[in-house]
């Protein structure tokens, strides 16, 4: 990318109708949409150089951009087909000047009544009336919803009847009865209540 330092005359240029033009053709190519028409890219790109005649910094970052832009194309940016063209951009995507290009554009190309009209967006509600008493839920550019009843069985199966309850259940196999330990292996004491063991215990501490 050209430097003002090494090219002091960057500070001075003027963009022209050929700088409006192929800035035109950047914007379409990073924000590509078919049905758009040609009215919001220009004012998009009206709104970029405006802002690039306001600050130094930006007409030279613009500038700069164009000129290393033509560069990678390796003549017009604008004869490039599609693909090439977007891999142009994907080469200067991390730049100052793409940078500016792409946040002027994300808040100034879709912030217009043409392109809303395409999209299906009626814009702001509150200048008539809100949406409450003007069909809030009509949304007829979207995919009705698939609602599908249940259609299985109205009694629900038992899958596993046979599990042992656990030992604190004691309403069916009766209160406070413990389930007995398998056989070969010792019963635990999962008691917190002073038992055998404990008075085992007491009995060597003597």
């Amino acid at each position: 990318m050209a430097f003002p330092a090494k090219y002091p005359q960057l500070n001075e240029t003027e963009l022209t109708d050929e700088a409006r033009s192929v800035l035109i053709r950047v914007i379409r190519v990073a924000f590509p949409h078919d049905n758009f028409p040609d009215g919001p890219y220009e004012r998009t790109a009206d709104t970029i150089l405006k802002e690039a005649e306001n600050s130094t910094w930006f007409r030279v970052a613009l500038t700069q951009g164009l000129l290393t832009l033509s560069h990678l194309a390796g003549g017009d940016f604008r004869d490039l087909n599609e693909e090439d063209a977007t891999k142009v951009l994907r080469r200067i995507e991390s730049t100052e000047f793409f940078g500016f290009i792409r946040r002027t554009t994300v808040l100034n190309l879709y912030d217009n009544k043409d392109v809303w009209e395409v999209l299906g967006y009626e814009g702001p509600s509150f200048d008539k009336g809100g949406y409450i008493n003007r069909g809030f839920d009509d949304l007829d550019w979207l995919p009705k919803a698939r609602v599908e009843l249940y259609d299985g069985p109205k009694k629900f199966v038992e899958l596993a009847g046979n599990v042992p309850l656990a030992a604190h259940r004691g309403a069916e196999t009766g209160a406070g009865t413990a389930v007995p330990a398998p056989a070969g292996q010792a019963e635990r004491d999962t008691s917190n209540q002073p038992g055998k063991r404990a008075a085992e215990m007491a009995e060597v501490k003597k």
